[in-house]
């Protein structure tokens, strides 16, 4: 299925803000039903959530974008920090009018996420990291998939993305079992956003977080609305035991593990199962009352 037919029924538009300026968003749902945000990655877009707006709209205002640095947002030259991410994220609910809104964040998103509500609580009702960054690596595993990923990073900075570059920095997103799901649809998208000329300006500023990824870890024990972490079993960095230890520092928090197979993308890899878990979740079930 193509992500345009996923994403059938959103309003697609930018939204000015002050500092950050035009920021693309998608969004499904009635006005006045109760805001879930989705944020993506790093070196993502919003598409990544393209089978969970929809879905989930018959219940919640759903909305998704693209942070500034990636994408169909502005490429702005700047320092980028989960901080500065974090502001942004104030700035595009304010320029939304929303005052209060649930948080669903995958990798950076989450590393974002967790940062917001500590320095914002007033402003989340519930969080949700999926498979989410910033937060300490405690095991040997993890430590060796961080090192993996710099690695990575290393190796593709200063060269031009290709399209077999970008289809295998995919497959490293997604759980072997669900690379069918790697389409060409898929892959010539973001290598498209990554070829654009501000693009290939931009995200060398964005990826400098990476090696700053301890510098700001997220002040677990800071958080104090009803949190859940969801992984999966094969999640290839910040490994599950990462997350239960994670989990165990959170007041309250809950940790749910993905039942079918998943590595970094559940929410696009396992839809089904990640739309009635989230639902269940924002709706109010589970996590700490």
């Amino acid at each position: 299925m193509s992500l345009w037919l996923d994403l059938l029924g959103c309003e697609i538009r930018t939204v000015e803000t002050p500092t950050y300026g035009r920021i693309r968003v998608a969004e499904a749902g009635p006005k006045d039903a109760p805001v879930i945000l989705f944020q993506h990655g790093i070196g993502g877009h919003l598409e990544a959530y393209c089978k969970n707006l929809v879905p989930l709209a018959d219940r919640f205002r759903t909305i998704a974008f693209d942070y500034v640095g990636h994408a169909l947002s502005a490429r702005k030259t700047m320092e980028y920090t989960p901080l500065v991410l974090a502001e942004q994220l104030r700035e595009l609910m304010d320029a939304l009018d929303i005052r209060k809104a649930h948080l669903s964040g995958e990798s950076l998103g989450g590393w974002v996420s967790g940062y917001f509500a500590v320095r914002y609580p007033e402003r989340v009702e519930r969080l949700m990291l999926n498979t989410g960054a910033g937060i300490p690596i405690v095991s040997e595993k993890g430590r060796a998939d961080m090192a993996n990923l710099m690695e990575l990073s290393k190796k593709a900075a200063g060269l031009a993305p290709t399209f077999d570059s970008v289809k295998a920095r995919i497959q490293w997103l997604i759980h072997p079992k669900n690379h069918h799901l790697i389409t060409d649809e898929l892959v010539n998208l973001r290598l498209r956003y990554y070829l654009m000329p501000e693009g290939r300006e931009v995200s060398p500023l964005v990826n400098r977080m990476l090696p700053r990824h301890d510098e700001f870890l997220i002040p677990l024990e800071e958080i104090r609305c009803p949190t859940m972490l969801l992984w999966t079993r094969d999640n290839p960095i910040h490994d599950l035991e990462c997350a239960q230890n994670a989990a165990l520092r959170i007041p309250g928090a809950q940790l749910y593990v993905m039942e079918a197979d998943g590595a970094h993308w559940p929410q696009y890899e396992e839809p089904e199962e990640f739309n009635r878990v989230a639902a269940e979740f924002f709706g109010g079930s589970g996590g700490r009352a």
